[in-house]
């Protein structure tokens, strides 16, 4: 698996640790730049996809989380929060329930929504998103679309349609963060406030934009993040 780092440690603020979107991974780097302004930040390609090798076969989410959670376990990063964007929210709550240095988990654009869970009604979803995201950012997945390959990309769509996100919140112990890009047409703002009732600590914001605000508006989460890295840091 690829990792791509910017920043560097800080005493007593956790590192944050990205999980990419679907089949793609450089729309984030502007994000990932933004959470290296205050600590050491990575991004993480899965197994098939952007700059990591094939799997051995083609892997659902429990197995994309926990090739999530062998990575944490291999650098040995200490405490940790952990993002992940889109259908990567999906990926990050599985790998936070199977490793013990991930302190906070952030869900930005979390997928998928209950009232998008099937082709027609996702496709449609994403369609009406396409409208409101800026110019030039199809042009940057392509490359990566057809590294992944049609049969990659359709099998990843299916797991993901098939992973409840919220059994996975249901279960995590530590603070719970959804950021929401108010445009956002492939998830609700009830879904997202919906996330935060499953735990003991959750919140729920919106910032301008729309499914893939962080794209163009890096600080719309690098700074809700920062507020939450500091509050559930080890002590300076």
């Amino acid at each position: 698996m690829r990792s791509r780092s910017v920043g560097r440690p800080r005493s007593g603020v956790p590192e944050v640790v990205l999980v990419q979107g679907m089949a793609v991974s450089d729309y984030l780097l502007p994000g990932l730049g933004a959470f290296g302004q205050w600590t050491w930040a990575h991004l993480v390609e899965l197994p098939g996809f952007a700059g990591s090798g094939d799997p051995p076969h083609e892997l659902d989410v429990p197995e994309f989380g926990r090739c999530v959670a062998d990575w944490l376990s291999a650098q040995e990063l200490g405490p940790v929060v952990l993002v992940g964007h889109s259908s990567g929210t999906q990926v990050a709550a599985r790998a936070a329930l199977w490793h013990r240095d991930v302190v906070a988990v952030v869900l930005a654009s979390p997928t998928v929504d209950p009232v998008a869970r099937g082709w027609v009604r996702l496709l449609i979803r994403w369609r009406l998103d396409s409208r409101r995201e800026p110019e030039g950012l199809s042009d940057s997945h392509r490359p990566e679309w057809r590294r992944a390959g049609m049969r990659r990309l359709v099998h990843t769509v299916h797991v993901h349609l098939k992973d409840a996100l919220e059994d996975s919140v249901a279960q995590l112990g530590v603070p719970l963060l959804v950021i929401r890009g108010r445009d956002d047409r492939i998830g609700t703002a009830r879904w997202g406030r919906r996330l935060t009732r499953l735990v003991p600590e959750g919140a729920c914001i919106e910032v301008p934009g729309a499914h893939t605000f962080p794209w163009l508006d890096p600080q719309a989460w690098s700074d809700p993040v920062r507020r939450l890295a500091a509050r559930v840091g080890p002590p300076q």
